[in-house]
């Protein structure tokens, strides 16, 4: 079993799929040989959300308070996606030249504390090229200098079987002393492989269950006036994947750029995702519960890691880590045989 320390947890997308153990569109996702020793995040919502769906629980604390050299020689992996607002193409107020927005360093410190044998870091595609990959190479350039051999990868996550045309960097690393460089698994959907799934796989209904999903006529009127070249009132086709799913789903207003359905075109109803559905196009199974409000959930929700991603690359992951063990174990063989 291999120990991991999960930062920046949020409502707990990634860990689901460190977890395994859970099914999404009638298929199962095995458990597997991991187990998380540590969770944190600063956001208290997130983390009520994420202690009512584990049986280990997270703790509300902010990463720069955070140490945990006490762990050192007990953690095998680090995983976090640091906030992706500095680096987002959609936030106006970004400001990534400041260093405390650039919280890549602060999981730098961690994993320099606790030193596992490898680690997985997530951020939005901005970041790998905002400022022409200036940040993203400063943070591989880092995760160097303290040890680590380093892959990444953007990685669409409908090339994995969710139906989200989500685009994430992957930065993972693999400690020098172990050898290795890691490779990202294959995709399992896309030409030549399993269909795409499609957006119509999570939605069982056009119509929404409650009226209040629906967008005003001054909403729809709204969009008429915007400029023809503003993306607006982006409906979605249900034989398609999704656009990604984003914190900002609990919206008033189709003037943004965050996917919609278009129930009727003749009397042009528009509606927003419900919170179930959006988790579903995440690929969180339905057995998972979001504690608060309606638009925590929907923050929570679009911050998060899709399980199934994750669960694809800890998959991979294991097999580095698990080979390592194997070779520390004929290792100490061969110093007993003496």
């Amino acid at each position: 079993m291999f120990n991991v320390v999960s930062l920046f947890c949020g409502c707990g997308g990634a860990d689901q799929g460190i977890l395994g153990g859970f099914s999404y569109l009638n298929k199962r996702y095995k458990k597997q040989n991991f187990r998380v020793i540590h969770a944190s995040d600063f956001n208290e919502k997130a983390v009520n959300t994420y202690n009512a769906n584990f049986s280990h629980k997270a703790e509300v604390i902010d990463i720069n308070q955070l140490t945990l050299s006490h762990l050192q020689g007990q953690v095998d992996v680090v995983v976090g996606g640091f906030p992706c607002q500095p680096f987002s193409t959609v936030n106006p107020s970004k400001q990534p030249e400041k260093k405390e927005s650039q919280l890549f360093w602060e999981m730098a410190r961690i994993i320099e504390e606790t030193k596992p044998k490898a680690f997985i870091a997530e951020n939005v595609k901005g970041f790998y090229r905002l400022k022409q990959g200036y940040y993203f190479d400063l943070a591989c350039k880092q995760f160097e200098s303290i040890g680590y051999t380093i892959s990444h990868k953007l990685i669409n996550s409908s090339d994995f079987g969710v139906p989200q045309k989500r685009e994430r960097i992957f930065i993972v690393g693999i400690r020098n002393d172990l050898a290795q460089k890691f490779e990202f698994p294959d995709s399992t959907h896309g030409e030549g492989l399993k269909p795409k799934s499609k957006l119509k796989d999570v939605i069982d209904s056009l119509w929404p269950d409650d009226e209040k999903y629906f967008f005003s006529q001054r909403a729809v009127e709204g969009v008429k006036k915007a400029k023809p070249n503003m993306k607006r009132a982006l409906a979605q086709d249900l034989n398609e994947q999704c656009l990604t799913i984003t914190s900002h789903l609990a919206k008033v207003s189709l003037n943004s750029r965050d996917p919609v359905l278009l129930v009727d075109p003749e009397k042009e109803l528009y509606r927003r995702f419900s919170p179930r559905e959006a988790a579903r196009i995440q690929s969180f199974p339905d057995s998972f519960n979001f504690v608060g409000s309606q638009g925590d959930a929907y923050r929570q929700i679009g911050n998060a890691i899709p399980p199934v991603v994750m669960w694809h690359l800890v998959q991979k992951l294991e097999n580095y880590l698990s080979t390592e063990e194997q070779l520390s174990l004929f290792d100490d063989k061969k110093v007993s045989s003496f």
